[in-house]
């Protein structure tokens, strides 16, 4: 198991290495494997990107994330401006339904409410809001709602954990009731994390997945 020092040099490090972020202003500090980011950088997706980088270091625990979004004079913009951008992001996409999902700005910190059927345009339109000029926080309470979970999703997750994840599918148990899916058992890595996790929402039926995962290092 790493160090508290070695973790601390490894952190910076990937900070260094993730193109879409300025490290320099990111302070890094870890106690028992949970990293604590703190500092301030120019745009919400840099803090994004910190903190998905931060978690792809081996060894990491937990990620307290205590950056603040300092957004330069150029990169300002009203809250109704953002709102009109988000707004053109659901009309114009293919994925989302522009009726079902509510929009608010307030000092540049966004709030999504609504529904949608599937994982992935959750997804899709945080990724999208992420890199608004302007944008400094994201709360996302969209909820998905499918009609009715009607295949067996459990055996076609597992298969999928043994196509795409690093660690032994035998390690790792599922539970499905009506579309929600459990999962316990062990990995070993953050990476690891978000294979299965990533596994279990490929099925189109799935409507919710509860992580009980328990990261154990080898």
């Amino acid at each position: 198991m790493k160090s508290d020092a070695q973790l601390q040099l490894d952190v910076i490090a990937e900070l260094k290495y993730e193109a879409t972020i300025k490290e320099a202003n990111i302070g890094v500090s870890v106690k028992d494997g949970v990293v604590t980011l703190d500092g301030s950088v120019d745009h919400y997706y840099e803090k994004y990107h910190a903190e998905k980088a931060t978690q792809r270091v081996s060894g990491v625990r937990g990620v307290a994330m205590e950056l603040e979004v300092k957004l330069p004079g150029d990169s300002h913009r009203s809250d109704s401006d953002i709102a009109h951008a988000i707004d053109n992001i659901i009309t114009w996409s293919s994925l989302l339904a522009k009726d079902t999902i509510q929009v608010k700005v307030e000092k540049g910190w966004v709030t999504l409410t609504g529904q949608v059927k599937w994982h992935h345009q959750k997804a899709m339109l945080n990724s999208s809001i992420t890199h608004l000029m302007g944008v400094v926080g994201i709360s996302d309470q969209i909820s998905i709602k499918n009609m009715l979970a009607k295949s067996v999703v459990k055996s076609d997750i597992v298969e999928a954990l043994k196509r795409r994840a690093q660690t032994d599918a035998d390690e790792i148990d599922v539970q499905v009731k009506d579309g929600e899916v459990t999962l316990t058992g062990k990995i070993h890595s953050w990476n690891e994390r978000a294979l299965v996790k990533h596994a279990a929402w490929s099925n189109t039926d799935v409507v919710k997945v509860v992580d009980k995962l328990d990261l154990t290092f080898l």
